[in-house]
């Protein structure tokens, strides 16, 4: 602008009086702002132009300041007051209303502002409560869990989250962390039981291994193999209910404990080897008598039952054959001697049966009567012929029935 814009403008909304009072315009008349002595009335206009300008920037930075985001509206508000304040002895010549109307406008959206401040606040507080309720809530619940190290672990993060979420008011904020550590404080309360628990418990239960592996040194030179088979296993049921120890307390003690037994059950595999060699060998020495047994001749019966028992002494004598094979081997022996002992019954009884008197006397009955029935027919005498039919029927039922 040029310097008689300046000035013309200055005139618009002020004068200087011959006695040098410098007066500004107003809607509702004039008002002194000061004097000017020291040159031109327009030169003195000019220099309260420019305090006028220094105003209206001020103004302009409380308008730019209002746009701009995080800036405290309080302050604006503050700062256009003090300005609004002022203008009634403000030493400046110009549109002092609308400079007012200005700061008016300023004030009015420092409320607009902060009536959106506090709604963001608002809303931001009741997420942080939301987060750090849920952060609390999730405190409580590890409180009571017994996942000792994962639990541990998200303790040693929640307190973090929680001051990181952001602040609230101190009232909410410390009940809420009251709550947090108390929860982190119960937690640590049960895992120290726990563990302390536990540290007993693996304690007992080393005593216990160490006594487990006391009495099988003490069995690992016994000859009792099946009493002391059931017995090691006996310890083996009370070793795993004993509990464990310390892992690597518990790893070497069990390593001594298969150590001892070991020996025990390698010097019994020895014994059952050389056992089942033996037995081994006893089949088939029973297996040679089962065959001699089996070629005994059932016609010359009385002879063969001598042989059989000369072999049933040797049967006996041999001793014991694997198991697997010694049900099939006494019950091949048995059949073989319920053979011969069938075959010695079945003679017996025929010898008796032809020894009888009341045999030999049907024998005789119906050799009569075939010679009289062959007598009769010779002489063509048909009673007697039926007379003699009928007898000889009679004794010879009687006679197979004697014989059977």
């Amino acid at each position: 602008m040029s310097d008689r814009s300046e000035s013309d403008t200055a005139a618009a909304w002020g004068r200087v009086a011959d006695d040098g009072t410098v007066y500004v315009r107003l809607a509702d008349g004039e008002r002194a702002v000061g004097s000017w002595r020291a040159g031109s009335p327009d030169e003195g206009l000019a220099h309260f132009q420019r305090r006028y300008d220094d105003l209206c920037a001020e103004v302009t930075l409380l308008e730019r300041r209002l746009t701009l985001t995080g800036v405290d509206p309080a302050g604006v508000a503050g700062t256009a007051r003090r300005l609004l304040d002022s203008l009634p002895t403000a030493a400046v010549v110009g549109d002092l209303d609308a400079v007012r109307a200005r700061l008016e406008t300023v004030i009015e959206g420092t409320r607009a502002r902060r009536t959106a401040l506090a709604a963001e606040r608002a809303e931001r507080s009741a997420r942080v409560l939301a987060a750090k309720e849920e952060l609390v809530a999730e405190a409580e619940r590890l409180g009571q869990s017994s996942e000792w190290k994962s639990a541990g672990e998200r303790f040693r993060t929640l307190a973090e989250e929680f001051r990181a979420v952001g602040s609230l008011d101190k009232r909410t904020d410390s009940a809420l962390w009251r709550r947090l550590v108390a929860a982190r404080e119960e937690f640590t309360r049960r895992r120290t039981a726990h563990f302390a628990a536990l540290d007993t418990q693996r304690s007992r239960s080393k005593e216990r291994k160490e006594a487990i592996i006391a009495e099988a040194r003490v069995l690992v030179d016994s000859t009792d193999w099946v009493g002391t088979t059931a017995r090691y296993r006996a310890l083996l049921t009370e070793w795993k209910a004993a509990g464990r120890a310390a892992k690597d307390v518990d790893d070497a003690l069990w390593a001594e404990f298969r150590e001892v037994q070991d020996v025990f059950f390698n010097r019994r595999n020895e014994a059952n080897a050389e056992r089942d060699a033996e037995l081994r060998e006893n089949q088939v020495k029973k297996e040679q008598v089962l065959a001699e047994a089996d070629a005994l001749d059932l016609e010359d019966i009385d002879r063969s039952l001598r042989r059989l028992r000369d072999l049933q002494i040797r049967w006996d004598e041999i001793g014991r054959v694997p198991r697997e094979s010694a049900g099939t081997l006494e019950r091949q022996m048995a059949a073989i001697g319920d053979r011969l002992r069938d075959a010695a019954d079945a003679r017996w009884e025929q010898q008796s049966v032809a020894s009888s008197p009341f045999v030999t006397k049907l024998r005789e009955s119906v050799a009569k009567l075939e010679d009289k029935l062959a007598k009769a027919q010779a002489a063509g005498r048909t009673k007697e012929i039926a007379q003699a039919e009928a007898a000889l029927a009679t004794q010879r039922a009687w006679l197979a029935q004697a014989e059977s």
